[in-house]
């Protein structure tokens, strides 16, 4: 299946090295470029890709406010951010606005191309900048941050599933564990093989914690872990 991709970044140099690297992917197709949030938005509406690489700091509409309104009016679109930026505050804002994935401007091609297929199937993927700072988030004995698709590491809760009840006091020892699972990466069956439980359990525990964290989305949850 060909992933149609729309890239936004205000720099041309960035848009061009982009758009030459992902075209020699051969399942990724680029269907356009923008220059800001506003040309990204009715890029969207005309182009329909299915994965928006988005920038965050951009002129007049900025990254979040055009990843907002492009997910509220194109929820099958999904928006992975690439930009400079990896501090908590930018993290935040973008999962917040909907973003379903977060990469800095280090990562390669691979990282890239890897990260697109995760957010065009469903998941949330982080790189290793930011999975480290969810790791700090979650505490110190917090399960390592997966690679985009890659295999689940070994399990390690302890401080950090005691660290996620201390600030969720709804959540069950059993959420707390997978909520940690959902913010170092990963996907149901991952949090699954982990926690010796099926997968329909996992997505039951899943949609229990995003109950009680007024959240609709991995990304949301991973925003409320950061915040």
């Amino acid at each position: 299946m060909t992933i149609r991709v729309l890239v936004v970044d205000d720099q041309a140099i960035v848009r061009d090295g982009l758009v030459t690297v992902l075209s020699l992917v051969p399942d990724l197709q680029v269907t356009g470029e923008a220059s800001d949030g506003a040309e990204a938005i009715a890029a969207v509406d005309r182009d329909a890709p299915d994965v928006v690489l988005m920038d965050l700091r951009m002129p007049g509409t900025d990254g979040p406010t055009a990843t907002a309104r492009i997910v509220a009016d194109h929820p099958q679109v999904a928006v992975l951010v690439l930009t400079t930026y990896a501090d908590d505050e930018s993290i935040v804002t973008a999962l917040r606005a909907g973003a379903r994935g977060y990469l800095t401007k280090d990562a390669g091609r691979a990282e890239i191309a890897t990260a697109i297929r995760a957010v065009a199937s469903g998941q949330s993927t982080f790189d290793a900048t930011v999975g480290a700072r969810l790791v700090a988030q979650l505490g110190g004995g917090a399960v390592p941050p997966a690679a985009p698709g890659g295999p689940a590491a070994p399990a390690a809760p302890g401080a950090a599933q005691a660290s996620l009840r201390d600030r969720f006091p709804d959540l069950t020892p059993r959420e707390a564990d997978v909520l940690e699972h959902i913010a170092a990466g990963r996907t149901n069956p991952q949090i699954a093989a982990e926690l010796f439980l099926t997968v329909p359990t996992v997505k039951s525990y899943v949609n229990q914690v995003f109950a009680k964290l007024g959240v609709g989305t991995r990304a949301e949850a991973v925003a409320r872990v950061l915040r």
